[in-house]
């Protein structure tokens, strides 16, 4: 089963380490990635950039409007995610303990079952 592993931080938090800390921290979860791309598990990984960098589109009542940022006010963002592989949820959940071990700081990691669209891919 196809598990995303969503990761959620305090931006201000995140966005406040050096760019030594930031440096140290990818090494760590790097580290954490390794196994599971030698295993064959590992799918993308995106990080993304910070929410001031965002762009909403919403619609609604027949009116569309674009706004900058997210639009949720919450105190954590979501600042990236994972896709992997797992024979089941337990798997799933082991990963993402493991990156919370790697990560020096509090924040969360949502894992949720996969339904995988591939619209646009050609045959070949």
């Amino acid at each position: 089963m196809l598990y995303a592993v969503l990761c959620y931080n305090d931006e201000s938090v995140t966005s406040a380490w050096s760019k030594e800390e930031d440096d140290k921290v990818m090494r760590d979860l790097t580290a954490v990635q390794r196994k599971y791309v030698e295993a064959g598990k590992l799918g993308p990984v995106a990080r993304l950039l910070p929410t001031t960098a965002a762009t909403t589109l919403r619609h609604g009542a027949g009116e569309t409007i674009v706004i900058d940022g997210p639009f949720a006010e919450t105190k954590e963002q979501l600042l990236g995610f994972y896709l992997i592989d797992c024979g089941s949820l337990d798997e799933a959940l082991d990963f993402a303990r493991e990156l919370s071990i790697a990560n020096p700081s509090a924040g969360s990691y949502e894992i949720r079952p996969l339904a995988l669209y591939k619209p646009g891919e050609f045959p070949s």
